[in-house]
């Protein structure tokens, strides 16, 4: 332990994810064997330990995966393209809403067993990353996602109270000013996740399982083994890992991960947004806070806006738009897409309804993420097929609302490499198919949510 403790106090140039995962390593045991290859004749031979399972990127969906099967008994590899916990792609920040009311009805199902999830691996690690709100949907009462909110609330037994302006007003203390048509739904099925925490937190619940993790793993290649089976993963730096299956949880990169695979092009868009904290008017700020029952919120209409309790700076209050503008991950320039209708959206969102209580003048902070867009804004989650069949799962386009389900959408992915099935789960709406047959994908009731604020000039 002092050796270790040593080693990163004389290794200052250690990034800040890097010296925190040297630390869990200390704590659960240090790092199982890792696999290695040698270079004979100039090509990448295979020498050290096979693996049940292989997943590509560490993000919250990839965690929770290499988490999921190592707690059934796999001997699993995760591997990440940049350093651990790093800030470049979705699983990142200062929080991420969980919330269970969907206007889609097959979502509120998986939230609630997420939820469970979540509970279960707080109880194991011995500490929390997601605290408790009540949740809030707001909007016109004609709005058609809204309506459709409602209705899946009491098959899904989720405990709604549908408010109007007046009720509303006193149940939160005055904070919100409804304009007239408007309503609003309640339920106690909300809360807030710290992102990068909790990615951290199934990393090491991987590492206690005996998961291996490996950073600066950029995955260039994936291949069948024709001769014994399997799936190799092959690396940018020229390490070979293989894996009896493989999934891939690569967030942004999946359209350009597959399509260098497979040469098939996945309907996934990156979308680069902006998250916007805003100022408390002075005086305000208790009955913005979690402990005051202040909730997570979601205004359906044009535009589309959500938001947290204050929590993650003293203060401030996160306010965004649901959307963003295209992108290329690997050229952002951190620049053009940081701004715009993405701000100016929210501001007179803000006068409308937190009049008196939010400064609407700038945000205090903005803080970069990404969005991987599918067209009808639902969840890729699939064997891969081709020559691949069911050796390679894929899972991407999470659409800007797929962190709170990480834990269940691991458990999905974990059992689909494992057994070929994940029971429970209806997944006809995640199929990969269902672009063919529809370019749109899956037909919905109601008007887009997201692709109504995207900018068509690229970055």
């Amino acid at each position: 332990m002092a050796a270790c403790l040593l080693h990163l106090y004389l290794e200052p140039q250690l990034s800040l994810s890097a010296s925190l995962h040297s630390l869990f390593f200390i704590i659960f045991g240090g790092l199982p064997p890792l696999p290695s290859v040698l270079r004979r004749g100039g090509e990448m031979e295979f020498s050290g330990d096979r693996f049940d399972v292989v997943v590509v990127g560490a993000g919250i969906m990839g965690s929770c995966t290499a988490y999921e099967a190592a707690k059934r008994g796999q001997k699993v590899l995760l591997l990440e393209q940049f350093d651990f916990l790093h800030h470049l792609g979705s699983s990142h920040g200062e929080s991420r809403t969980i919330r269970a009311t969907y206007p889609e009805a097959y979502y509120a199902s998986m939230v609630q067993e997420s939820y469970r999830l979540w509970e279960a691996a707080q109880s194991e690690i011995g500490y929390r990353v997601l605290t408790k709100t009540p949740h809030l949907d707001i909007g016109p009462a004609s709005n058609k996602s809204l309506q459709c909110v409602i209705a899946n609330c009491e098959p899904d037994s989720i405990n709604a109270q549908i408010l109007h302006r007046s009720q509303l007003h006193d149940m939160f203390s005055g904070a919100f000013q409804l304009p007239d048509q408007w309503i609003g739904v309640v339920t106690d099925a909300g809360g807030v996740i710290k992102p990068t925490k909790a990615v951290a937190m199934f990393q090491a619940l991987a590492i206690r399982r005996g998961v291996v993790l490996r950073d600066r793993m950029e995955v260039k290649d994936i291949q069948r083994d024709e001769e014994g089976g399997g799936i190799w993963v092959s690396a940018a730096g020229g390490d070979r890992f293989w894996g009896r299956k493989c999934v891939v949880a690569v967030g942004a990169w999946m359209k350009k991960l597959v399509k260098a695979v497979t040469g098939r092009v996945l309907p996934i868009q990156p979308l680069h947004t902006t998250v916007c904290y805003w100022k408390i008017k002075e005086g305000h700020e208790k009955e913005f806070s979690p402990e005051t029952a202040f909730p997570t919120f979601a205004s359906y209409g044009e535009p589309y806006i959500y938001g947290t309790p204050s929590l993650e700076f003293p203060g401030l209050i996160k306010i965004a738009m649901h959307g963003g503008h295209p992108c290329d991950p690997d050229r952002r320039d951190w620049a053009s897409g940081s701004g715009g209708v993405l701000v100016d959206s929210v501001i007179p969102w803000i006068e409308l309804v937190l009049e008196g209580r939010v400064e609407a003048g700038k945000p205090v902070m903005k803080q970069d993420c990404m969005y991987s867009m599918t067209p009808d804004g639902d969840f890729i989650v699939d064997f891969l097929g081709g020559e691949f069949g069911k050796e390679v799962v894929v899972a991407g386009g999470f659409s800007g609302h797929g962190f709170k389900m990480g834990p269940v959408v691991g458990r999905i992915l974990a059992e689909l490499a494992i057994l070929g099935e994940a029971a429970g789960f209806e997944l006809k709406h995640f199929r990969l198919g269902r672009f063919e047959e529809d370019p749109k994908g899956n037909a919905k009731e109601f008007e887009d949510q997201v692709s109504s604020h995207v900018s068509q000039n690229h970055e």
